[in-house]
């Protein structure tokens, strides 16, 4: 997690030791997605065994003078968490390939299944179908019946089924019926569940996680009174539910480059850890004492929001950057980032596949090599506000943009400028959107107010989003696959060089200058 630009971090020098530690993890965690489990297994023995050896190799160079810890000691700490990923990757595919599923995925039969729901249904739009489709949720095994036999044992499913499945409930057990099917290849469930009935409710039990829904609904409902771009797009940046989003704003959002604001990010995390330092300071409490309510306001909210994979992501990016604050370290931002990519690797390494996980990472990468040095060419004159509002939009644009034209192949003309104009309201929108979430279940009549002043700002949200969208040329077309990608990163990086040329004239013409006096000097011979 970066520091802001022009902070204590700028002109220091990086830390790059934990980066082959991230590099071996992210590796590790891709490769066992995309294996069976004895491979990840294998895997996991052969980067023990070359952790041990970097450590044999460590401790022989100590009398030498090398100092320990140093380049052997990253090396193995990389082997290690990278075989730790990989046991976790064969856990994962052992409980696919030989778990309680196995059996009837082979059969591909029709099969009786009992299962827990443990997420919130959401709608899969169907291929062809405008109106209509799929909807998916996440559920746990509690038995299946198949040819007759009756199954135990514990593992992941989703399932996708009708209209009736859109109104079960996290913690409710259920039965149903339908086929399994394996699962994309890099997904953790254990197995997809086709169902071809509706599910019968067997049982009920509190799940704070449905409690979490209805509190999220609720806020919904609260800003119904808003008019829709707000109603759509508030509950969308505060909470990521984008149920409400109008069809032609989330267009509009996507060629602008701002379709980041209605997911869940780091950067709200920050705000909301922010502001419960900033209230913990105001009782003067300590710095230990005020990380450890910021955690819990943060807690709170990664409840209320859901525990879902870009949630978490989140969170924990948020965490390891209070953890810095409160231990008083500074200008280590790229190792927190690092710290913080290898335990969502250790925790979940599917996220390793997921697309959602490469641009999160590679915006807080552009943000901590680049951020703080573009705002520092910036002159002195021009607000650090301002000069951060330009920074940071720009520095994970220029390296987020390669992916995102490998996904879309377009070129979003202006969403440097729709994102630097909007992000003065984003922090408004956080605020006053969280404080009203609890509100809006507990004390209807005092969350008018937040959702009021929330909404106007989410308002201008989407009315910066529609007036970018509607210039000529806001979308640009550009070339399909490797080419594309070259392509983008080659501009990233001219694009870089023209700003710095830009906000350094004096030194270009001197440049320019000592060009051309070389240049004559070699004419003259």
């Amino acid at each position: 997690m970066a520091e802001s630009p022009g902070g204590p971090e700028a002109g220091k020098r990086l830390d790059l030791r934990l980066v082959p530690v991230v590099v071996v993890a992210w590796s590790a965690a891709l490769a066992g997605g995309f294996v069976d489990g004895v491979w990840s297994a294998v895997l996991a023995v052969a980067l023990g065994l070359l952790g041990g050896v970097f450590l044999v190799a460590g401790h022989r160079q100590r009398p030498s003078g090398v100092r320990p810890g140093t380049l052997f000691a990253t090396l193995a700490l990389a082997c290690v968490l990278g075989a730790a990923v990989a046991v976790h990757c064969a856990v994962i595919a052992g409980n696919r390939e030989k778990g309680p599923l196995a059996p009837a995925m082979a059969a591909d039969e029709g099969v009786v299944v009992h299962l827990l729901i443990t997420g919130s249904p959401t709608l899969s739009p169907a291929p062809g179908h405008s109106s209509g489709g799929r909807w998916m949720v996440d559920a746990s095994l509690i038995d299946l019946t198949a040819k007759g036999s009756v199954v135990h044992g514990t593992a992941d499913i989703l399932v996708t089924g009708g209209a009736d499945w859109q109104n079960v409930r996290a913690g409710q057990s259920v039965r149903t019926t339908g086929t399994l099917k394996q699962v994309r290849e890099g997904q953790p469930e254990a197995a997809l569940l086709n169902a071809s009935s509706a599910p019968v409710v067997t049982g009920s039990g509190f799940d704070i996680r449905q409690t979490a829904a209805d509190v999220r609904k609720r806020f919904v409902s609260a800003g119904d009174w808003l008019p829709p771009d707000a109603a759509g797009l508030l509950p969308g940046m505060v909470t990521g539910d984008t149920s409400a989003l109008p069809e032609s704003l989330e267009t509009a959002m996507k060629t602008t480059g701002m379709t980041h604001l209605t997911a869940v990010s780091g950067a709200n995390c920050s705000l909301i850890l922010g502001g419960f330092i900033l209230l913990a300071r105001c009782f003067r409490w300590a710095r230990p004492a005020a990380g450890a309510f910021a955690a819990c306001g943060l807690l709170a909210f990664v409840i209320m929001v859901g525990p879902d994979p870009s949630v978490l992501r989140a969170a924990v990016m948020g965490t390891v950057g209070l953890a810095a604050l409160t231990g008083g370290l500074r200008g280590r931002s790229l190792s927190f980032l690092c710290l913080a990519t290898t335990i969502l690797l250790l925790l979940d390494p599917a996220m390793a596949a997921s697309v959602g996980f490469l641009l999160s990472v590679l915006a807080t990468l552009g943000i901590v090599l680049l951020a703080a040095r573009i705002a520092s060419w910036i002159p002195a004159r021009v607000p650090r506000w301002l000069a951060a509002g330009v920074a940071v939009p720009l520095s994970a644009q220029l390296l987020c943009g390669p992916v995102i034209v490998a996904l879309q192949p377009q070129f979003s003309s202006f969403a440097l400028i729709a994102n630097v104009v909007a992000g003065p309201l984003v922090a408004p929108v956080t605020i006053f959107g969280t404080i009203a979430v609890p509100l809006a279940t507990a004390l209807p009549w005092l969350a008018v107010v937040p959702i009021a002043v929330a909404g106007i700002c989410a308002g201008l949200v989407a009315g910066v989003a529609r007036f970018f969208a509607g210039l000529p040329g806001a979308a640009l077309p550009w070339a399909e696959g490797a080419v594309g990608v070259v392509a983008m990163v080659l501009s990233s990086m001219v694009t870089l060089l023209a700003v710095w040329m830009a906000l350094h004239l004096a030194d270009v013409k001197r440049h320019a200058m000592r060009l051309h006096c070389a240049v004559m000097v070699l004419l003259d011979r």
